[in-house]
């Protein structure tokens, strides 16, 4: 089984004093194949960041946000955190990553990825620097989506065994699962309102806030889900409301 994460733009900013890195970050990273796009992506950003004012408009970052910019400029040798220690926010939050146990912990590197703008996907523990990149951000000669769409997609096409996909539909489009295959994109839903029937979308803080919950307990129990079928019956006994719906899991929010 392998769980799907989007990232998140708020990250875990390293200490004072935080030791940079002279070593290859790359080799450090899941999917070595990505390589090349990922060398490429990090060298466009790094000559865009050199122009501020620049960066700034194509990363679409408003004044608050406009001195993020310097840490694209030194990606390579920058400190490192494991990824699901790097990326905080409401997602990531109730994961607690740094106190997460040994048994978590190596769970996790076998079973969630995060799907990043600069990196492709990642391995839950791998040491990503921070950075300031979106899935709508423009890193020119050309889109994220046209870097990493192909790349990325035969990365994921390299799993076995079922994917649970909690990515947001702008970061899914970054590296697509195949139209067929074992994987389910989980919807997160409000329950009905009363006297209704059908749910509705539910709000994209409690939509965060769900999947995280939801990560934690996949953290805890550490399933062997082996399709959609199994992972909505472990969801259940669990406590968790989920269905398949037209080729998708519907899961209800938490809050």
């Amino acid at each position: 089984m392998f769980i799907l994460l989007p990232p998140s733009e708020t990250k875990r900013q390293d200490e004072p004093g935080a030791v940079s890195f002279n070593d290859d970050l790359y080799s450090g990273l899941r999917f070595p194949e990505l390589g090349i796009v990922r060398q490429e992506l990090v060298a466009d950003l790094e000559l865009l960041c050199a122009d501020p004012v620049a960066a700034a408009a194509a990363l679409k970052l408003g004044a608050r946000l406009a001195g993020e910019v310097a840490l694209n400029t030194a990606l390579e040798s920058a400190p490192r955190l494991p990824a699901l220690e790097r990326y905080t926010g409401v997602l990531f939050d109730p994961i607690e990553a740094p106190s997460l146990s040994r048994a978590e912990r190596t769970w996790a590197a076998a079973h969630i990825l995060i799907q990043s703008a600069p990196f492709g996907p990642v391995g839950a523990m791998d040491p990503l620097p921070n950075y300031r990149l979106s899935a709508t951000g423009k890193v020119p000669p050309t889109t994220l989506k046209k870097r990493w769409s192909a790349a990325g997609a035969s990365a994921l096409a390299s799993l076995r065994g079922f994917v649970l996909d909690l990515r947001s539909e702008a970061y899914a489009a970054l590296s697509p699962l195949a139209p067929t295959g074992n994987h389910a994109y989980l919807r997160v839903v409000a329950a009905p309102a009363p006297g209704q029937s059908t749910p509705g979308n539910a709000l994209n803080h409690f939509n965060k806030k769900t999947k995280g919950l939801l990560v934690a307990r996949l953290l805890a129990t550490r399933p062997g889900c082996r399709n959609a079928a199994q992972f909505v019956e472990w969801a259940t006994e669990q406590g968790f409301t989920a269905s398949i719906v037209d080729g998708e899991i519907r899961f209800e929010e938490l809050r």
